[in-house]
């Protein structure tokens, strides 16, 4: 069973200030595996909502293939959040650009020219949009996403009136807020504490108690919008996920062997509305966060980049 190791001195944390925002000061947090004997080739992980970068293992993996691992947690998560902050809180998803341009900035500066963007959920439609929107996208060679996050997981009524009026209002009262209606069933099937194989700081990344503020809603229904619309990428991207989705009311076994989280087919909708050379990749058996899912999915995820990172080697840049 792994377990997330304190301070290991595998990997550097390094805090990244930012320009103040809304919320006043603002930072990011870097985490990076040890600089190969060879730089060259890089990975960029994002993470997803209510979420920072635990999963050593996954950086373990791509190490050992070759790159240099980084992790962002963005500003107001994780290790990131300061003292008095609103927690998530954020008013358009290119509010993020910035500690992902200097992150970049520092990856190239670290003697690495080809880099592999990977994000998960939320971080996967973050990611996305700076694949077609970011200042320093044309550094980007490969895009990885886990489960992105192209559509509220909701019914009808839920998505297109409810989230937009609450994007409306937040215009207007830009705290306002509401108790999250995430199931905890999903922390349920990671944590090992609970039903899990996994160890991770649980006020960092909690169960529940967190509240949903309607700008967050809006920002990320605009972000969804955009890619519905098209982002027309120029770099190879390679969507994975789950075989399907779970929506029970109480615990059930198929929470530990589905997406919790997320409607599949919205992924396999939305995936061919990134580019031209996209690869829709599903895992069955595999969680919302591929990466934590049991070992036979779990290694099939890793064997699917592994693969797909082989095949489509080369110097493709994003464009836009």
């Amino acid at each position: 069973m792994w377990s997330e190791r304190k301070n290991s001195p595998e990997f550097e944390t390094e805090r990244i200030a930012l320009p103040d925002d809304y919320e006043g000061k603002a930072a990011a947090t870097l985490v990076k595996s040890p600089s190969p004997a060879h730089p060259g080739r890089a990975v960029l992980y994002l993470h997803g909502y209510i979420d920072y970068f635990f999963q050593t293992h996954l950086a373990e993996r791509f190490v050992a293939d070759g790159y240099r691992f980084y992790a962002l947690d963005l500003r107001r998560y994780g290790r990131s959040l300061l003292p008095g902050q609103r927690p998530y809180y954020v008013r358009s998803l290119a509010d993020y650009y910035p500690e992902i341009d200097r992150v970049v900035e520092t990856i190239r500066a670290e003697g690495n020219d080809f880099l592999v963007l990977l994000g998960h959920s939320t971080g996967g439609l973050i990611a996305s949009l700076y694949c077609a929107e970011g200042r320093e996208r044309r550094h980007i060679d490969r895009l990885i996403l886990n489960s992105p996050f192209f559509e509220f997981n909701t019914g009808w009524f839920k998505r297109k009136i409810a989230i937009p009026l609450a994007g409306a209002w937040s215009r207007m009262f830009p705290y306002a807020r509401k108790k999250n209606e995430l199931s905890p069933y999903y922390a349920d099937s990671v944590h090992r504490s609970l039903r899990g194989e996994w160890d991770y700081d649980l006020t960092l990344k909690p169960r529940e108690g967190v509240p949903l503020y309607f700008a967050w809603l809006r920002a990320i229904r605009l972000g969804q919008r955009k890619v519905k619309r098209g982002l027309h990428l120029t770099i190879p991207v390679l969507v994975l996920h789950s075989d399907r989705s779970s929506w029970h009311r109480t615990w059930h076994e198929d929470y530990t062997r589905t997406d919790a989280v997320l409607n599949v087919a919205h992924i396999r909708r939305y995936a061919a509305r990134l580019g031209d050379d996209v690869t829709d990749a599903e895992i069955p058996g595999g969680l919302h966060d591929l990466a934590l899912s049991r070992k036979e999915a779990r290694e099939l995820f890793f064997r699917t980049m592994e693969a797909w990172l082989r095949e489509r080697g080369g110097n493709a840049k994003a464009g836009g």
